[in-house]
């Protein structure tokens, strides 16, 4: 069973304040800080000597372990510039700036301060930690703003608990609510989970996008078909405003996305 990690604060230090949550940004900031000096000591520590510039395998194992993908993929992302994507493989610097961290005056201290290629290395350990999970990503996907109405969309990994992180949680049929249209000014999205078939409301912006269905596993395949088959005795989805979480009438459970105030999300957040 994966670990369980304190939640990653993402929002400013400025909202924090605006939405009474100062305490929580304290916490997670405090994570974040030592998380940053974690790096840079597993650094330190397999920078190979007989091999200068190089760093040895398993750098990354024990950061990982002590603060899982979550919190080490959002300090990554406050330490890398621009300039970094030269010596960063291509696809481990785009996971990483996929986050987005608030600029903020304080996140200078939560940067990792280290020699800029063993950092590009230690970056690429951790993607490929990232990588061995599984997980669905934007390159599962199609282009474009699209309308999701019947349409297999990806959560985005960042939603999940840590302890979450699979294929079967990513993966939810998109079924009613305004933010199905690219183009509406509502949000929700109201989904089933094709892993385990629990229905909530997310947002719009929880996915990543529409799966392109060459990548549908055989898992999913039978739920989907469920779903798109009309039955008369099935329950309709019902068309709901953008009001907060409702679940087809069904209690909603908790433990797989953010229940936290921070996110606005299912059962199996962080």
């Amino acid at each position: 069973m994966k670990h369980e990690y304190p939640p990653v604060y993402r929002e400013s230090r400025a909202q924090a304040r605006r939405q009474a949550e100062t305490q929580e940004y304290k916490d997670s900031f405090q994570l974040n800080v030592e998380c940053a000096r974690a790096i840079e000591r597993a650094i330190q520590n397999h920078a190979n000597e007989s091999t200068p510039g190089t760093l040895s395998s398993g750098s990354a194992q024990s950061v990982l372990e002590k603060y899982g993908f979550h919190r080490v993929q959002f300090v990554l992302a406050n330490s890398l510039t621009s300039d970094d994507a030269v010596s960063c493989e291509q696809d481990s610097f785009r996971w990483a700036w996929e986050v987005l961290v608030p600029r903020d005056k304080c996140d200078q201290k939560f940067k990792v301060q280290t020699d800029r290629s063993l950092l590009a290395q230690f970056l690429q350990q951790t993607y490929a930690a990232y990588q061995a999970q599984g997980l669905f990503g934007s390159e599962h996907c199609g282009t474009g703003d699209t309308d999701y109405t019947g349409k297999v969309l990806v959560l985005r990994p960042d939603r999940l608990k840590e302890s979450c992180l699979s294929a079967q949680n990513q993966l939810w049929y998109g079924q009613s609510g305004f933010g199905l249209s690219p183009t509406s000014s509502g949000r929700a999205v109201f989904a089933t989970c094709l892993g385990d078939g629990e229905k909530t409301r997310l947002n719009r912006s929880d996915f990543i996008g529409v799966l392109d269905e060459q990548y549908l596993p055989d898992w999913a395949q039978e739920k989907l078909t469920e779903l798109r088959t009309p039955v008369q005795q099935q329950e309709e989805p019902v068309q709901e405003q953008d009001s907060g979480p409702v679940q087809g009438g069904k209690q909603m459970r908790r433990g797989r996305c953010s229940s936290s105030m921070w996110w606005t999300t299912c059962g199996k957040g962080r």
